[in-house]
C-alpha cells in the first residue's frame, strides 16, 4: 500500500543519467493522470541498460529484443495506479540520435509514454499508435510551456 510520506511518482537510477528539472517532470507526469482522469498511487521509473531491460523482456514478455520502454500495471483494483516504468537508457540515446532529437527531448517522450499506457493509452496498432504520439507531443509542449 502506498505510504503517505512516499512520492507518488520516483526515480530510480541503475544507469546513471543525466536530465534536468526531475522535479517539473514529476509534476508533469502527475498532471498527466490528471487531465487523463486516472488517480495515481505510484509510479516508479527505473533508468537502465539495454542488458537489463532485456532480461526483463526475455522474463516478463518472451521477447527477444531490446526495446526503450517496458511499463508495468501493478495495481491492486481499479482505484488507483500502481505502476513500474523501465527505461534503456541506452535505446533512449540511440533512439535520439535516429530520430535527430535531443537526448531529453526523447527520454522525455519515453517518460510520458509509460505513464500514458497506465492511464489506457495503447500503442498496437497504427490508430493507437498516432493517438498515442499526439498524446506525448500534447505532453512534452506542455512540459516545455511550465518551462518558460
Amino acid at each position: 500500500m502506498h505510504n503517505l510520506n512516499t512520492p507518488p511518482v520516483q526515480f530510480h537510477f541503475l544507469l546513471a543519467v543525466s536530465f534536468s528539472h526531475r522535479s517539473l517532470v514529476k509534476e508533469v507526469v502527475r498532471d498527466i493522470f490528471k487531465k487523463e482522469k486516472t488517480k495515481l498511487e505510484q509510479l516508479r521509473y527505473i533508468f537502465c541498460s539495454d542488458e537489463y531491460l532485456l532480461e526483463i523482456n526475455k522474463q516478463h514478455l518472451q521477447h527477444n529484443y531490446y526495446t526503450d520502454i517496458i511499463t508495468f500495471d501493478l495495481s491492486e483494483n481499479d482505484n488507483a495506479v500502481i505502476g513500474e516504468v523501465y527505461i534503456s537508457v541506452d535505446r533512449v540515446k540511440d533512439n535520439a540520435r535516429t530520430y535527430k532529437v535531443p537526448f531529453k527531448h526523447e527520454l522525455l517522450r519515453v517518460i510520458f509514454h509509460g505513464a500514458l499506457h497506465l492511464c489506457g493509452y495503447k500503442d498496437k496498432t497504427k490508430k493507437e499508435e498516432d493517438l498515442m504520439r499526439k498524446a506525448e507531443d500534447k505532453y512534452l509542449h506542455y512540459y516545455l510551456s511550465k518551462l518558460q
